[in-house]
């Protein structure tokens, strides 16, 4: 069997992701979990995907679906730097801006000066 995922004491090695399975006779799920960012700017494990992705070395968010990240994750540049967020409240606390692509609303509003107070 393939060492794929974390040692879990006394049970073997198992892959990552939702795995279920019976080892020694006891009858175990293991369920995927999410690197997410906190408002503290670390990195903390969820059972919920993010709501957001963000470029860490410009500290931008913006939306999982945004044309000018996924072009960059496409020719590879940009997937060892993207972080993942909750939601928006966490990505501005952590210190975050908006995308100008895919939030420019949100970026102007940001640009001008003027406060991204959100609500979660």
């Amino acid at each position: 069997m393939a060492r794929t995922g974390p040692k879990l004491k006394g049970f073997g090695w198992f892959a990552s992701g939702a795995q279920s399975g019976c080892l020694r006779g006891v009858y175990i799920r293991i369920m995927k979990t999410y690197s997410l960012m906190g408002a503290d700017g670390k990195l903390y494990e969820s059972s919920t995907p993010g709501t957001l992705g963000g470029y860490r070395p410009k500290k931008i968010y913006g939306r999982l679906d945004c044309p000018s990240a996924l072009r960059w994750v496409e020719k590879g540049h940009y997937a060892k730097h993207r972080v993942f967020f909750k939601d928006e409240p966490t990505a501005v606390e952590a210190g975050y801006r908006p995308c100008a692509r895919c939030l420019p609303e949100r970026y102007q509003v940001w640009k001008s000066g003027g406060s991204l107070d959100v609500v979660a």
